[in-house]
């Protein structure tokens, strides 16, 4: 049953990206205007000054609105890539089912990069997005994301 539970959870990892990664695509232009008003730190007035410069081109914001959806659907492919090592090999030895979490580890793994690093680190602290509703929303969201990746990752982790 713990090991038919961590295959599940590293599948509803896989979807997650794949479901944000998807949204982003067919919202494509919504995405791109949300990128738009982060990356250029417009609407910044509690903290006014950054330290760095903002990002204007739209050139610049359409490739890391295309890095953010890679990332996302390497979250997916990653995931699921575990998820089915970790089906075939769900009656296997403990050595075996623990070899076999490899991938979907990275998964979670990848989850943690974006959702903490792309959105909490570098959006909500080099580009303040936390300072507009919008982006202060986007960040709260990207906090449950990584923090419920970052215990399905512990969870998975653990010896069987």
């Amino acid at each position: 049953m713990i090991r038919l539970s961590k295959i599940l959870l590293i599948v509803f990892v896989g979807l997650q990206g794949l479901f944000y990664a998807l949204n982003n695509i067919v919202n494509f232009e919504a995405a791109t205007s949300f990128v738009q008003g982060v990356l250029p730190m417009a609407g910044n007035e509690a903290y006014p000054n950054a330290f760095g410069p903002p990002v204007t081109s739209p050139v610049l914001i359409v490739i890391v609105l295309w890095g953010i959806i890679l990332g996302e659907l390497l979250v997916a492919a990653l995931s699921f890539k575990g998820a089915y090592d970790m089906f075939r090999a769900r009656a296997a030895s403990p050595e075996t089912f623990d070899a076999a979490k490899t991938w979907g580890l990275m998964g979670c793994i990848m989850a943690l990069f974006v959702w903490f690093g792309l959105f909490m680190v570098v959006g909500g602290a080099y580009f303040q997005m936390w300072q507009t509703p919008l982006g202060g929303a986007a960040q709260a969201g990207a906090f449950q994301y990584a923090m419920i990746s970052g215990v399905v990752l512990l969870f998975v982790n653990t010896k069987n």
